[in-house]
């Protein structure tokens, strides 16, 4: 289905009014989504499918993905959790993984936005730049 303006207005604005203090109220998504369903307005099923992927990118953004070689130490860990909250803010939930194939070094993840220090990246990129 073709996503047209009204569908993004519409989802936008929804999205919009479903925060309480600068946090996503699950509660309030929930009642919206059985208020759509039960009215079905024209458009209806692209205009959730759009609030959908909005709100995927949302809970994206409050999430973190640590990815590292070995594991860290807890203090190591601490600081990079209050970077994090100090960049994102502090609603933010991280998630810590050891990845053996990164060789070294470490990636985090946030939404959209990649931060990659490992060894496997920086062989590839000199791989691409000979």
């Amino acid at each position: 289905m073709k996503i047209n303006k009204e569908i993004r207005q519409t989802s936008r604005r929804m999205l919009r009014a479903r925060f309480t203090d600068g946090r996503l109220d699950h509660g309030k998504v929930h009642a919206l989504v059985d208020s759509v369903m039960k009215e079905r307005p024209r458009n209806h099923v692209g205009i959730l499918e759009n609030y959908k992927r909005l709100l995927r990118l949302e809970v994206d953004k409050r999430r973190a993905r640590i990815e590292s070689a070995t594991p860290l130490g807890p203090e190591e860990g601490n600081q990079i959790v209050e970077n994090l909250k100090r960049k994102y803010g502090q609603d933010i939930s991280t998630e810590f993984t050891v990845n053996p194939e990164l060789l070294g070094g470490m990636r985090i993840r946030v939404g959209s936005d990649v931060w990659d220090g490992t060894v496997r990246q920086r062989l590839e990129r000199l791989q691409q730049q000979l």
